[in-house]
């Protein structure tokens, strides 16, 4: 799977309905594109920030879709986004939710990796951590995401809602710190968000 993903900022008190137009109109914009297989809104209604994940099958989905789809794109975010940040991402571990509820709730890590370990914290993660994360009460989904070239990964965690989201923060960070020891990794930054959307297509 490969995920392109948009971090924006912008007025809170826009937040709320921009997140709806995204949640609408960008997800009836995305869904007839091949390769489409799901989209993600998450906002920070404090401080003004969106960030929306679009997940596809393959890489060469991905980069079609962003060839038809970026001026509509643009014209889509101009009323909210004074700044946007665009990143394309593999996906090589995924356990991905639904039907989750309106109370679900998302943490964000960012960390920075030498582009010769990223195989390592890919192994790290799928043997160690993740086994450890899907014992923790109320995770309801988990994905590692990679940027090979620039060496970056990331890792995004639903939880059922803010309490079972809190509560997750020590051991958590335990597992965080156990694997990026092992995987000589760095955390660059760690956000929760509110969960607007979480969806995926299934294939066929």
């Amino acid at each position: 799977m490969y995920v392109r993903s948009l971090y924006m900022t912008g007025d809170p008190a826009k937040v709320d309905g921009f997140a709806e137009t995204v949640r609408t109109k960008g997800f009836e914009m995305l869904s007839p594109q091949p390769g489409f297989r799901g989209m993600g809104v998450f906002a920070d209604r404090e401080l003004g920030k969106l960030l929306v994940g679009s997940w596809w099958e393959d890489e060469a989905s991905r980069q079609a879709s962003d060839e038809a789809l970026s001026s509509r794109r643009s014209e889509m975010m101009a009323p909210f986004a004074q700044t946007m940040t665009i990143d394309n991402w593999e996906a090589p571990v995924a356990r991905r939710a639904e039907g989750l509820g309106p109370e679900a709730c998302f943490r964000l890590v960012r960390m920075d990796v030498d582009p010769t370990d990223v195989d390592l914290l890919v192994d790290t993660f799928r043997d160690t951590s993740l086994p450890k994360a899907e014992k923790v009460p109320d995770l309801a989904g988990i994905s590692l995401l990679v940027d090979r070239a620039h060496g970056r990964a990331a890792v995004g965690a639903l939880y059922r809602d803010a309490d079972a989201l809190a509560s997750s923060r020590g051991t958590i960070a335990a597992i965080r710190g156990e694997s990026e020891t092992k995987a000589r990794a760095t955390t660059r930054s760690l956000e929760e968000f509110a969960v607007v959307m979480a969806t995926a297509v299934p294939h066929g």
